[in-house]
């Protein structure tokens, strides 16, 4: 552990397998992980599961109030809670995934969970994933990666998750799912999907698991010499 506190950001696109990055990383170096877009996600199968439409942006920020969202410490990792019930692969599914990305978009969204991730980061070492994380929640992150890589490698890891997972879905689903959350993520107003000035780009294409871990935390261990 290093003597200081460190952040690291991890932004991209969906299925850059960023989050599976920010895991290994932080038990590289006994980092605190913070999945941003699990929170997101929960906050869109609350909206969903109360059959409100994601793009039923008065409904969802009146919802807002009844949400009781938690992030704990478990194993190095963060554990989402809504409603004291610990959320899993629920959050994961393609119709969360749409109200994820659609209530992100939200102001009033983005500050209802803004505290609670800086919170944690001010506290801890941290390695946090999302979309906006080196360009506003850890704008002060001694390290910023854009992990990206073609869309069709990015919906094949995604498709293979699915179906790992007992999910019955095509690839040529996910592949227009993915390249729709792309243009949705990049191209909006509030928190687009971009790269920090700063952010080192880094694509993993054709990358296994391994060479990304090992390829990321070259760069990272020129900035903070653990």
């Amino acid at each position: 552990m290093v003597n200081k506190t460190f952040k690291i950001a991890l932004d991209g696109p969906s299925g850059s397998g960023k989050s599976t990055l920010a895991k290994n990383l932080a038990k590289r170096y006994g980092f605190v992980y913070i999945d941003t877009g699990a929170l997101y996600r929960t906050i869109g199968l609350f909206v969903c599961e109360r059959g409100i439409a994601s793009d039923d942006v008065n409904g969802i920020i009146s919802c807002l109030p009844d949400i009781k969202i938690e992030m704990k410490l478990e194993n190095g990792g963060g554990a989402v809670y809504l409603g004291g019930k610990r959320i899993g692969n629920e959050i994961r599914t393609p119709i969360i995934s749409k109200y994820a990305s659609d209530v992100s978009k939200i102001p009033e969204v983005r500050a209802f969970l803004l505290e609670t991730q800086r919170a944690i980061a001010r506290e801890n070492n941290v390695i946090m994933d999302g979309r906006d994380i080196g360009t506003v929640i850890l704008p002060d992150a001694q390290v910023k990666l854009f992990v990206t890589a073609s869309p069709e490698a990015r919906a094949l890891r995604r498709y293979n998750e699915l179906k790992e997972r007992g999910e019955d879905v095509s690839y040529e689903a996910v592949l227009a799912d993915m390249q729709w959350r792309d243009a949705n993520d990049s191209g909006r107003k509030i928190a687009p999907a971009v790269p920090a000035e700063d952010a080192i780009m880094f694509d993993n294409s054709g990358m296994s698991i391994e060479e990304t871990v090992e390829n990321a935390a070259k760069i990272i261990d020129k900035v903070i010499n653990l």
